[in-house]
């Protein structure tokens, strides 16, 4: 793996699916008029869908998890 990356295997899958599960949950949250849920699920949604592309993730990095190597 590149350096940096420290999100591999499953775990960038596990990330993915993740990341549009709550993409799905914060659409229809926002749908129904419930903004705060809609937010946070989307915050969520985009942290888990940039770990899932880049293959980074800081809060691995600061606790010193690397799962490139699974």
């Amino acid at each position: 793996m590149a350096p940096g990356k420290n999100v591999g295997g499953r775990d960038r899958l596990v990330r993915a699916v993740l990341a549009v599960g709550l993409t799905i949950v914060a659409v229809q949250a926002l749908r129904t008029g419930r903004r705060t849920l809609g937010l946070i699920t989307g915050v969520g949604a985009l942290g888990a869908g940039f770990n899932a592309t880049t293959g980074f993730c800081g809060i691995n990095a600061v606790l010193g998890i690397d799962t490139t190597d699974e």
